[in-house]
């Protein structure tokens, strides 16, 4: 049934994020959100680094490599989603802090953390 498939969807994805937030505290991040949605955008999480940068992270996971795997599924449209997101949570602060984009990708038995995956700048273009 599609619903169950769904919920599958969703499960691996929550699972997904739960490593790659146990890898990143590891690393020192400290989490603030967890999928943050507005009308455009959502990012997976948004972690604060020891040095007080915020970091908006997209987790992706993929099965496989095909296709150049789960960071390759980081499309220019989906860094524009989470910009936009990343704009709108910035928004709600008293003051701004300095920020990033990663992307933690995760297929079977491995993890990689791709800090400064994209920017303000350059997110939404291609190659």
């Amino acid at each position: 049934m599609i619903p169950s498939f769904k919920s599958t969807t969703q499960a691996r994805g929550a699972l997904a994020e739960d490593r790659a937030l146990a890898h990143l505290q590891r690393h020192g991040l400290q989490p603030v959100v967890r999928n943050y949605r507005c009308k455009g955008g959502e990012i997976d999480l948004v972690m604060r680094a020891p040095d007080g940068t915020l970091v908006f992270i997209e987790v992706r996971q993929r099965s496989a490599s095909a296709f150049g795997g789960a960071a390759a599924s980081v499309t220019p449209a989906k860094q524009r989603r989470v910009v936009l997101a990343a704009l709108h949570y910035l928004s709600t602060l008293a003051q701004q802090p300095p920020c990033r984009f990663d992307v933690v990708a995760l297929a079977p038995g491995r993890l990689e953390w791709l800090q400064h995956a994209f920017d303000l700048d350059t997110a939404g273009e291609a190659g």
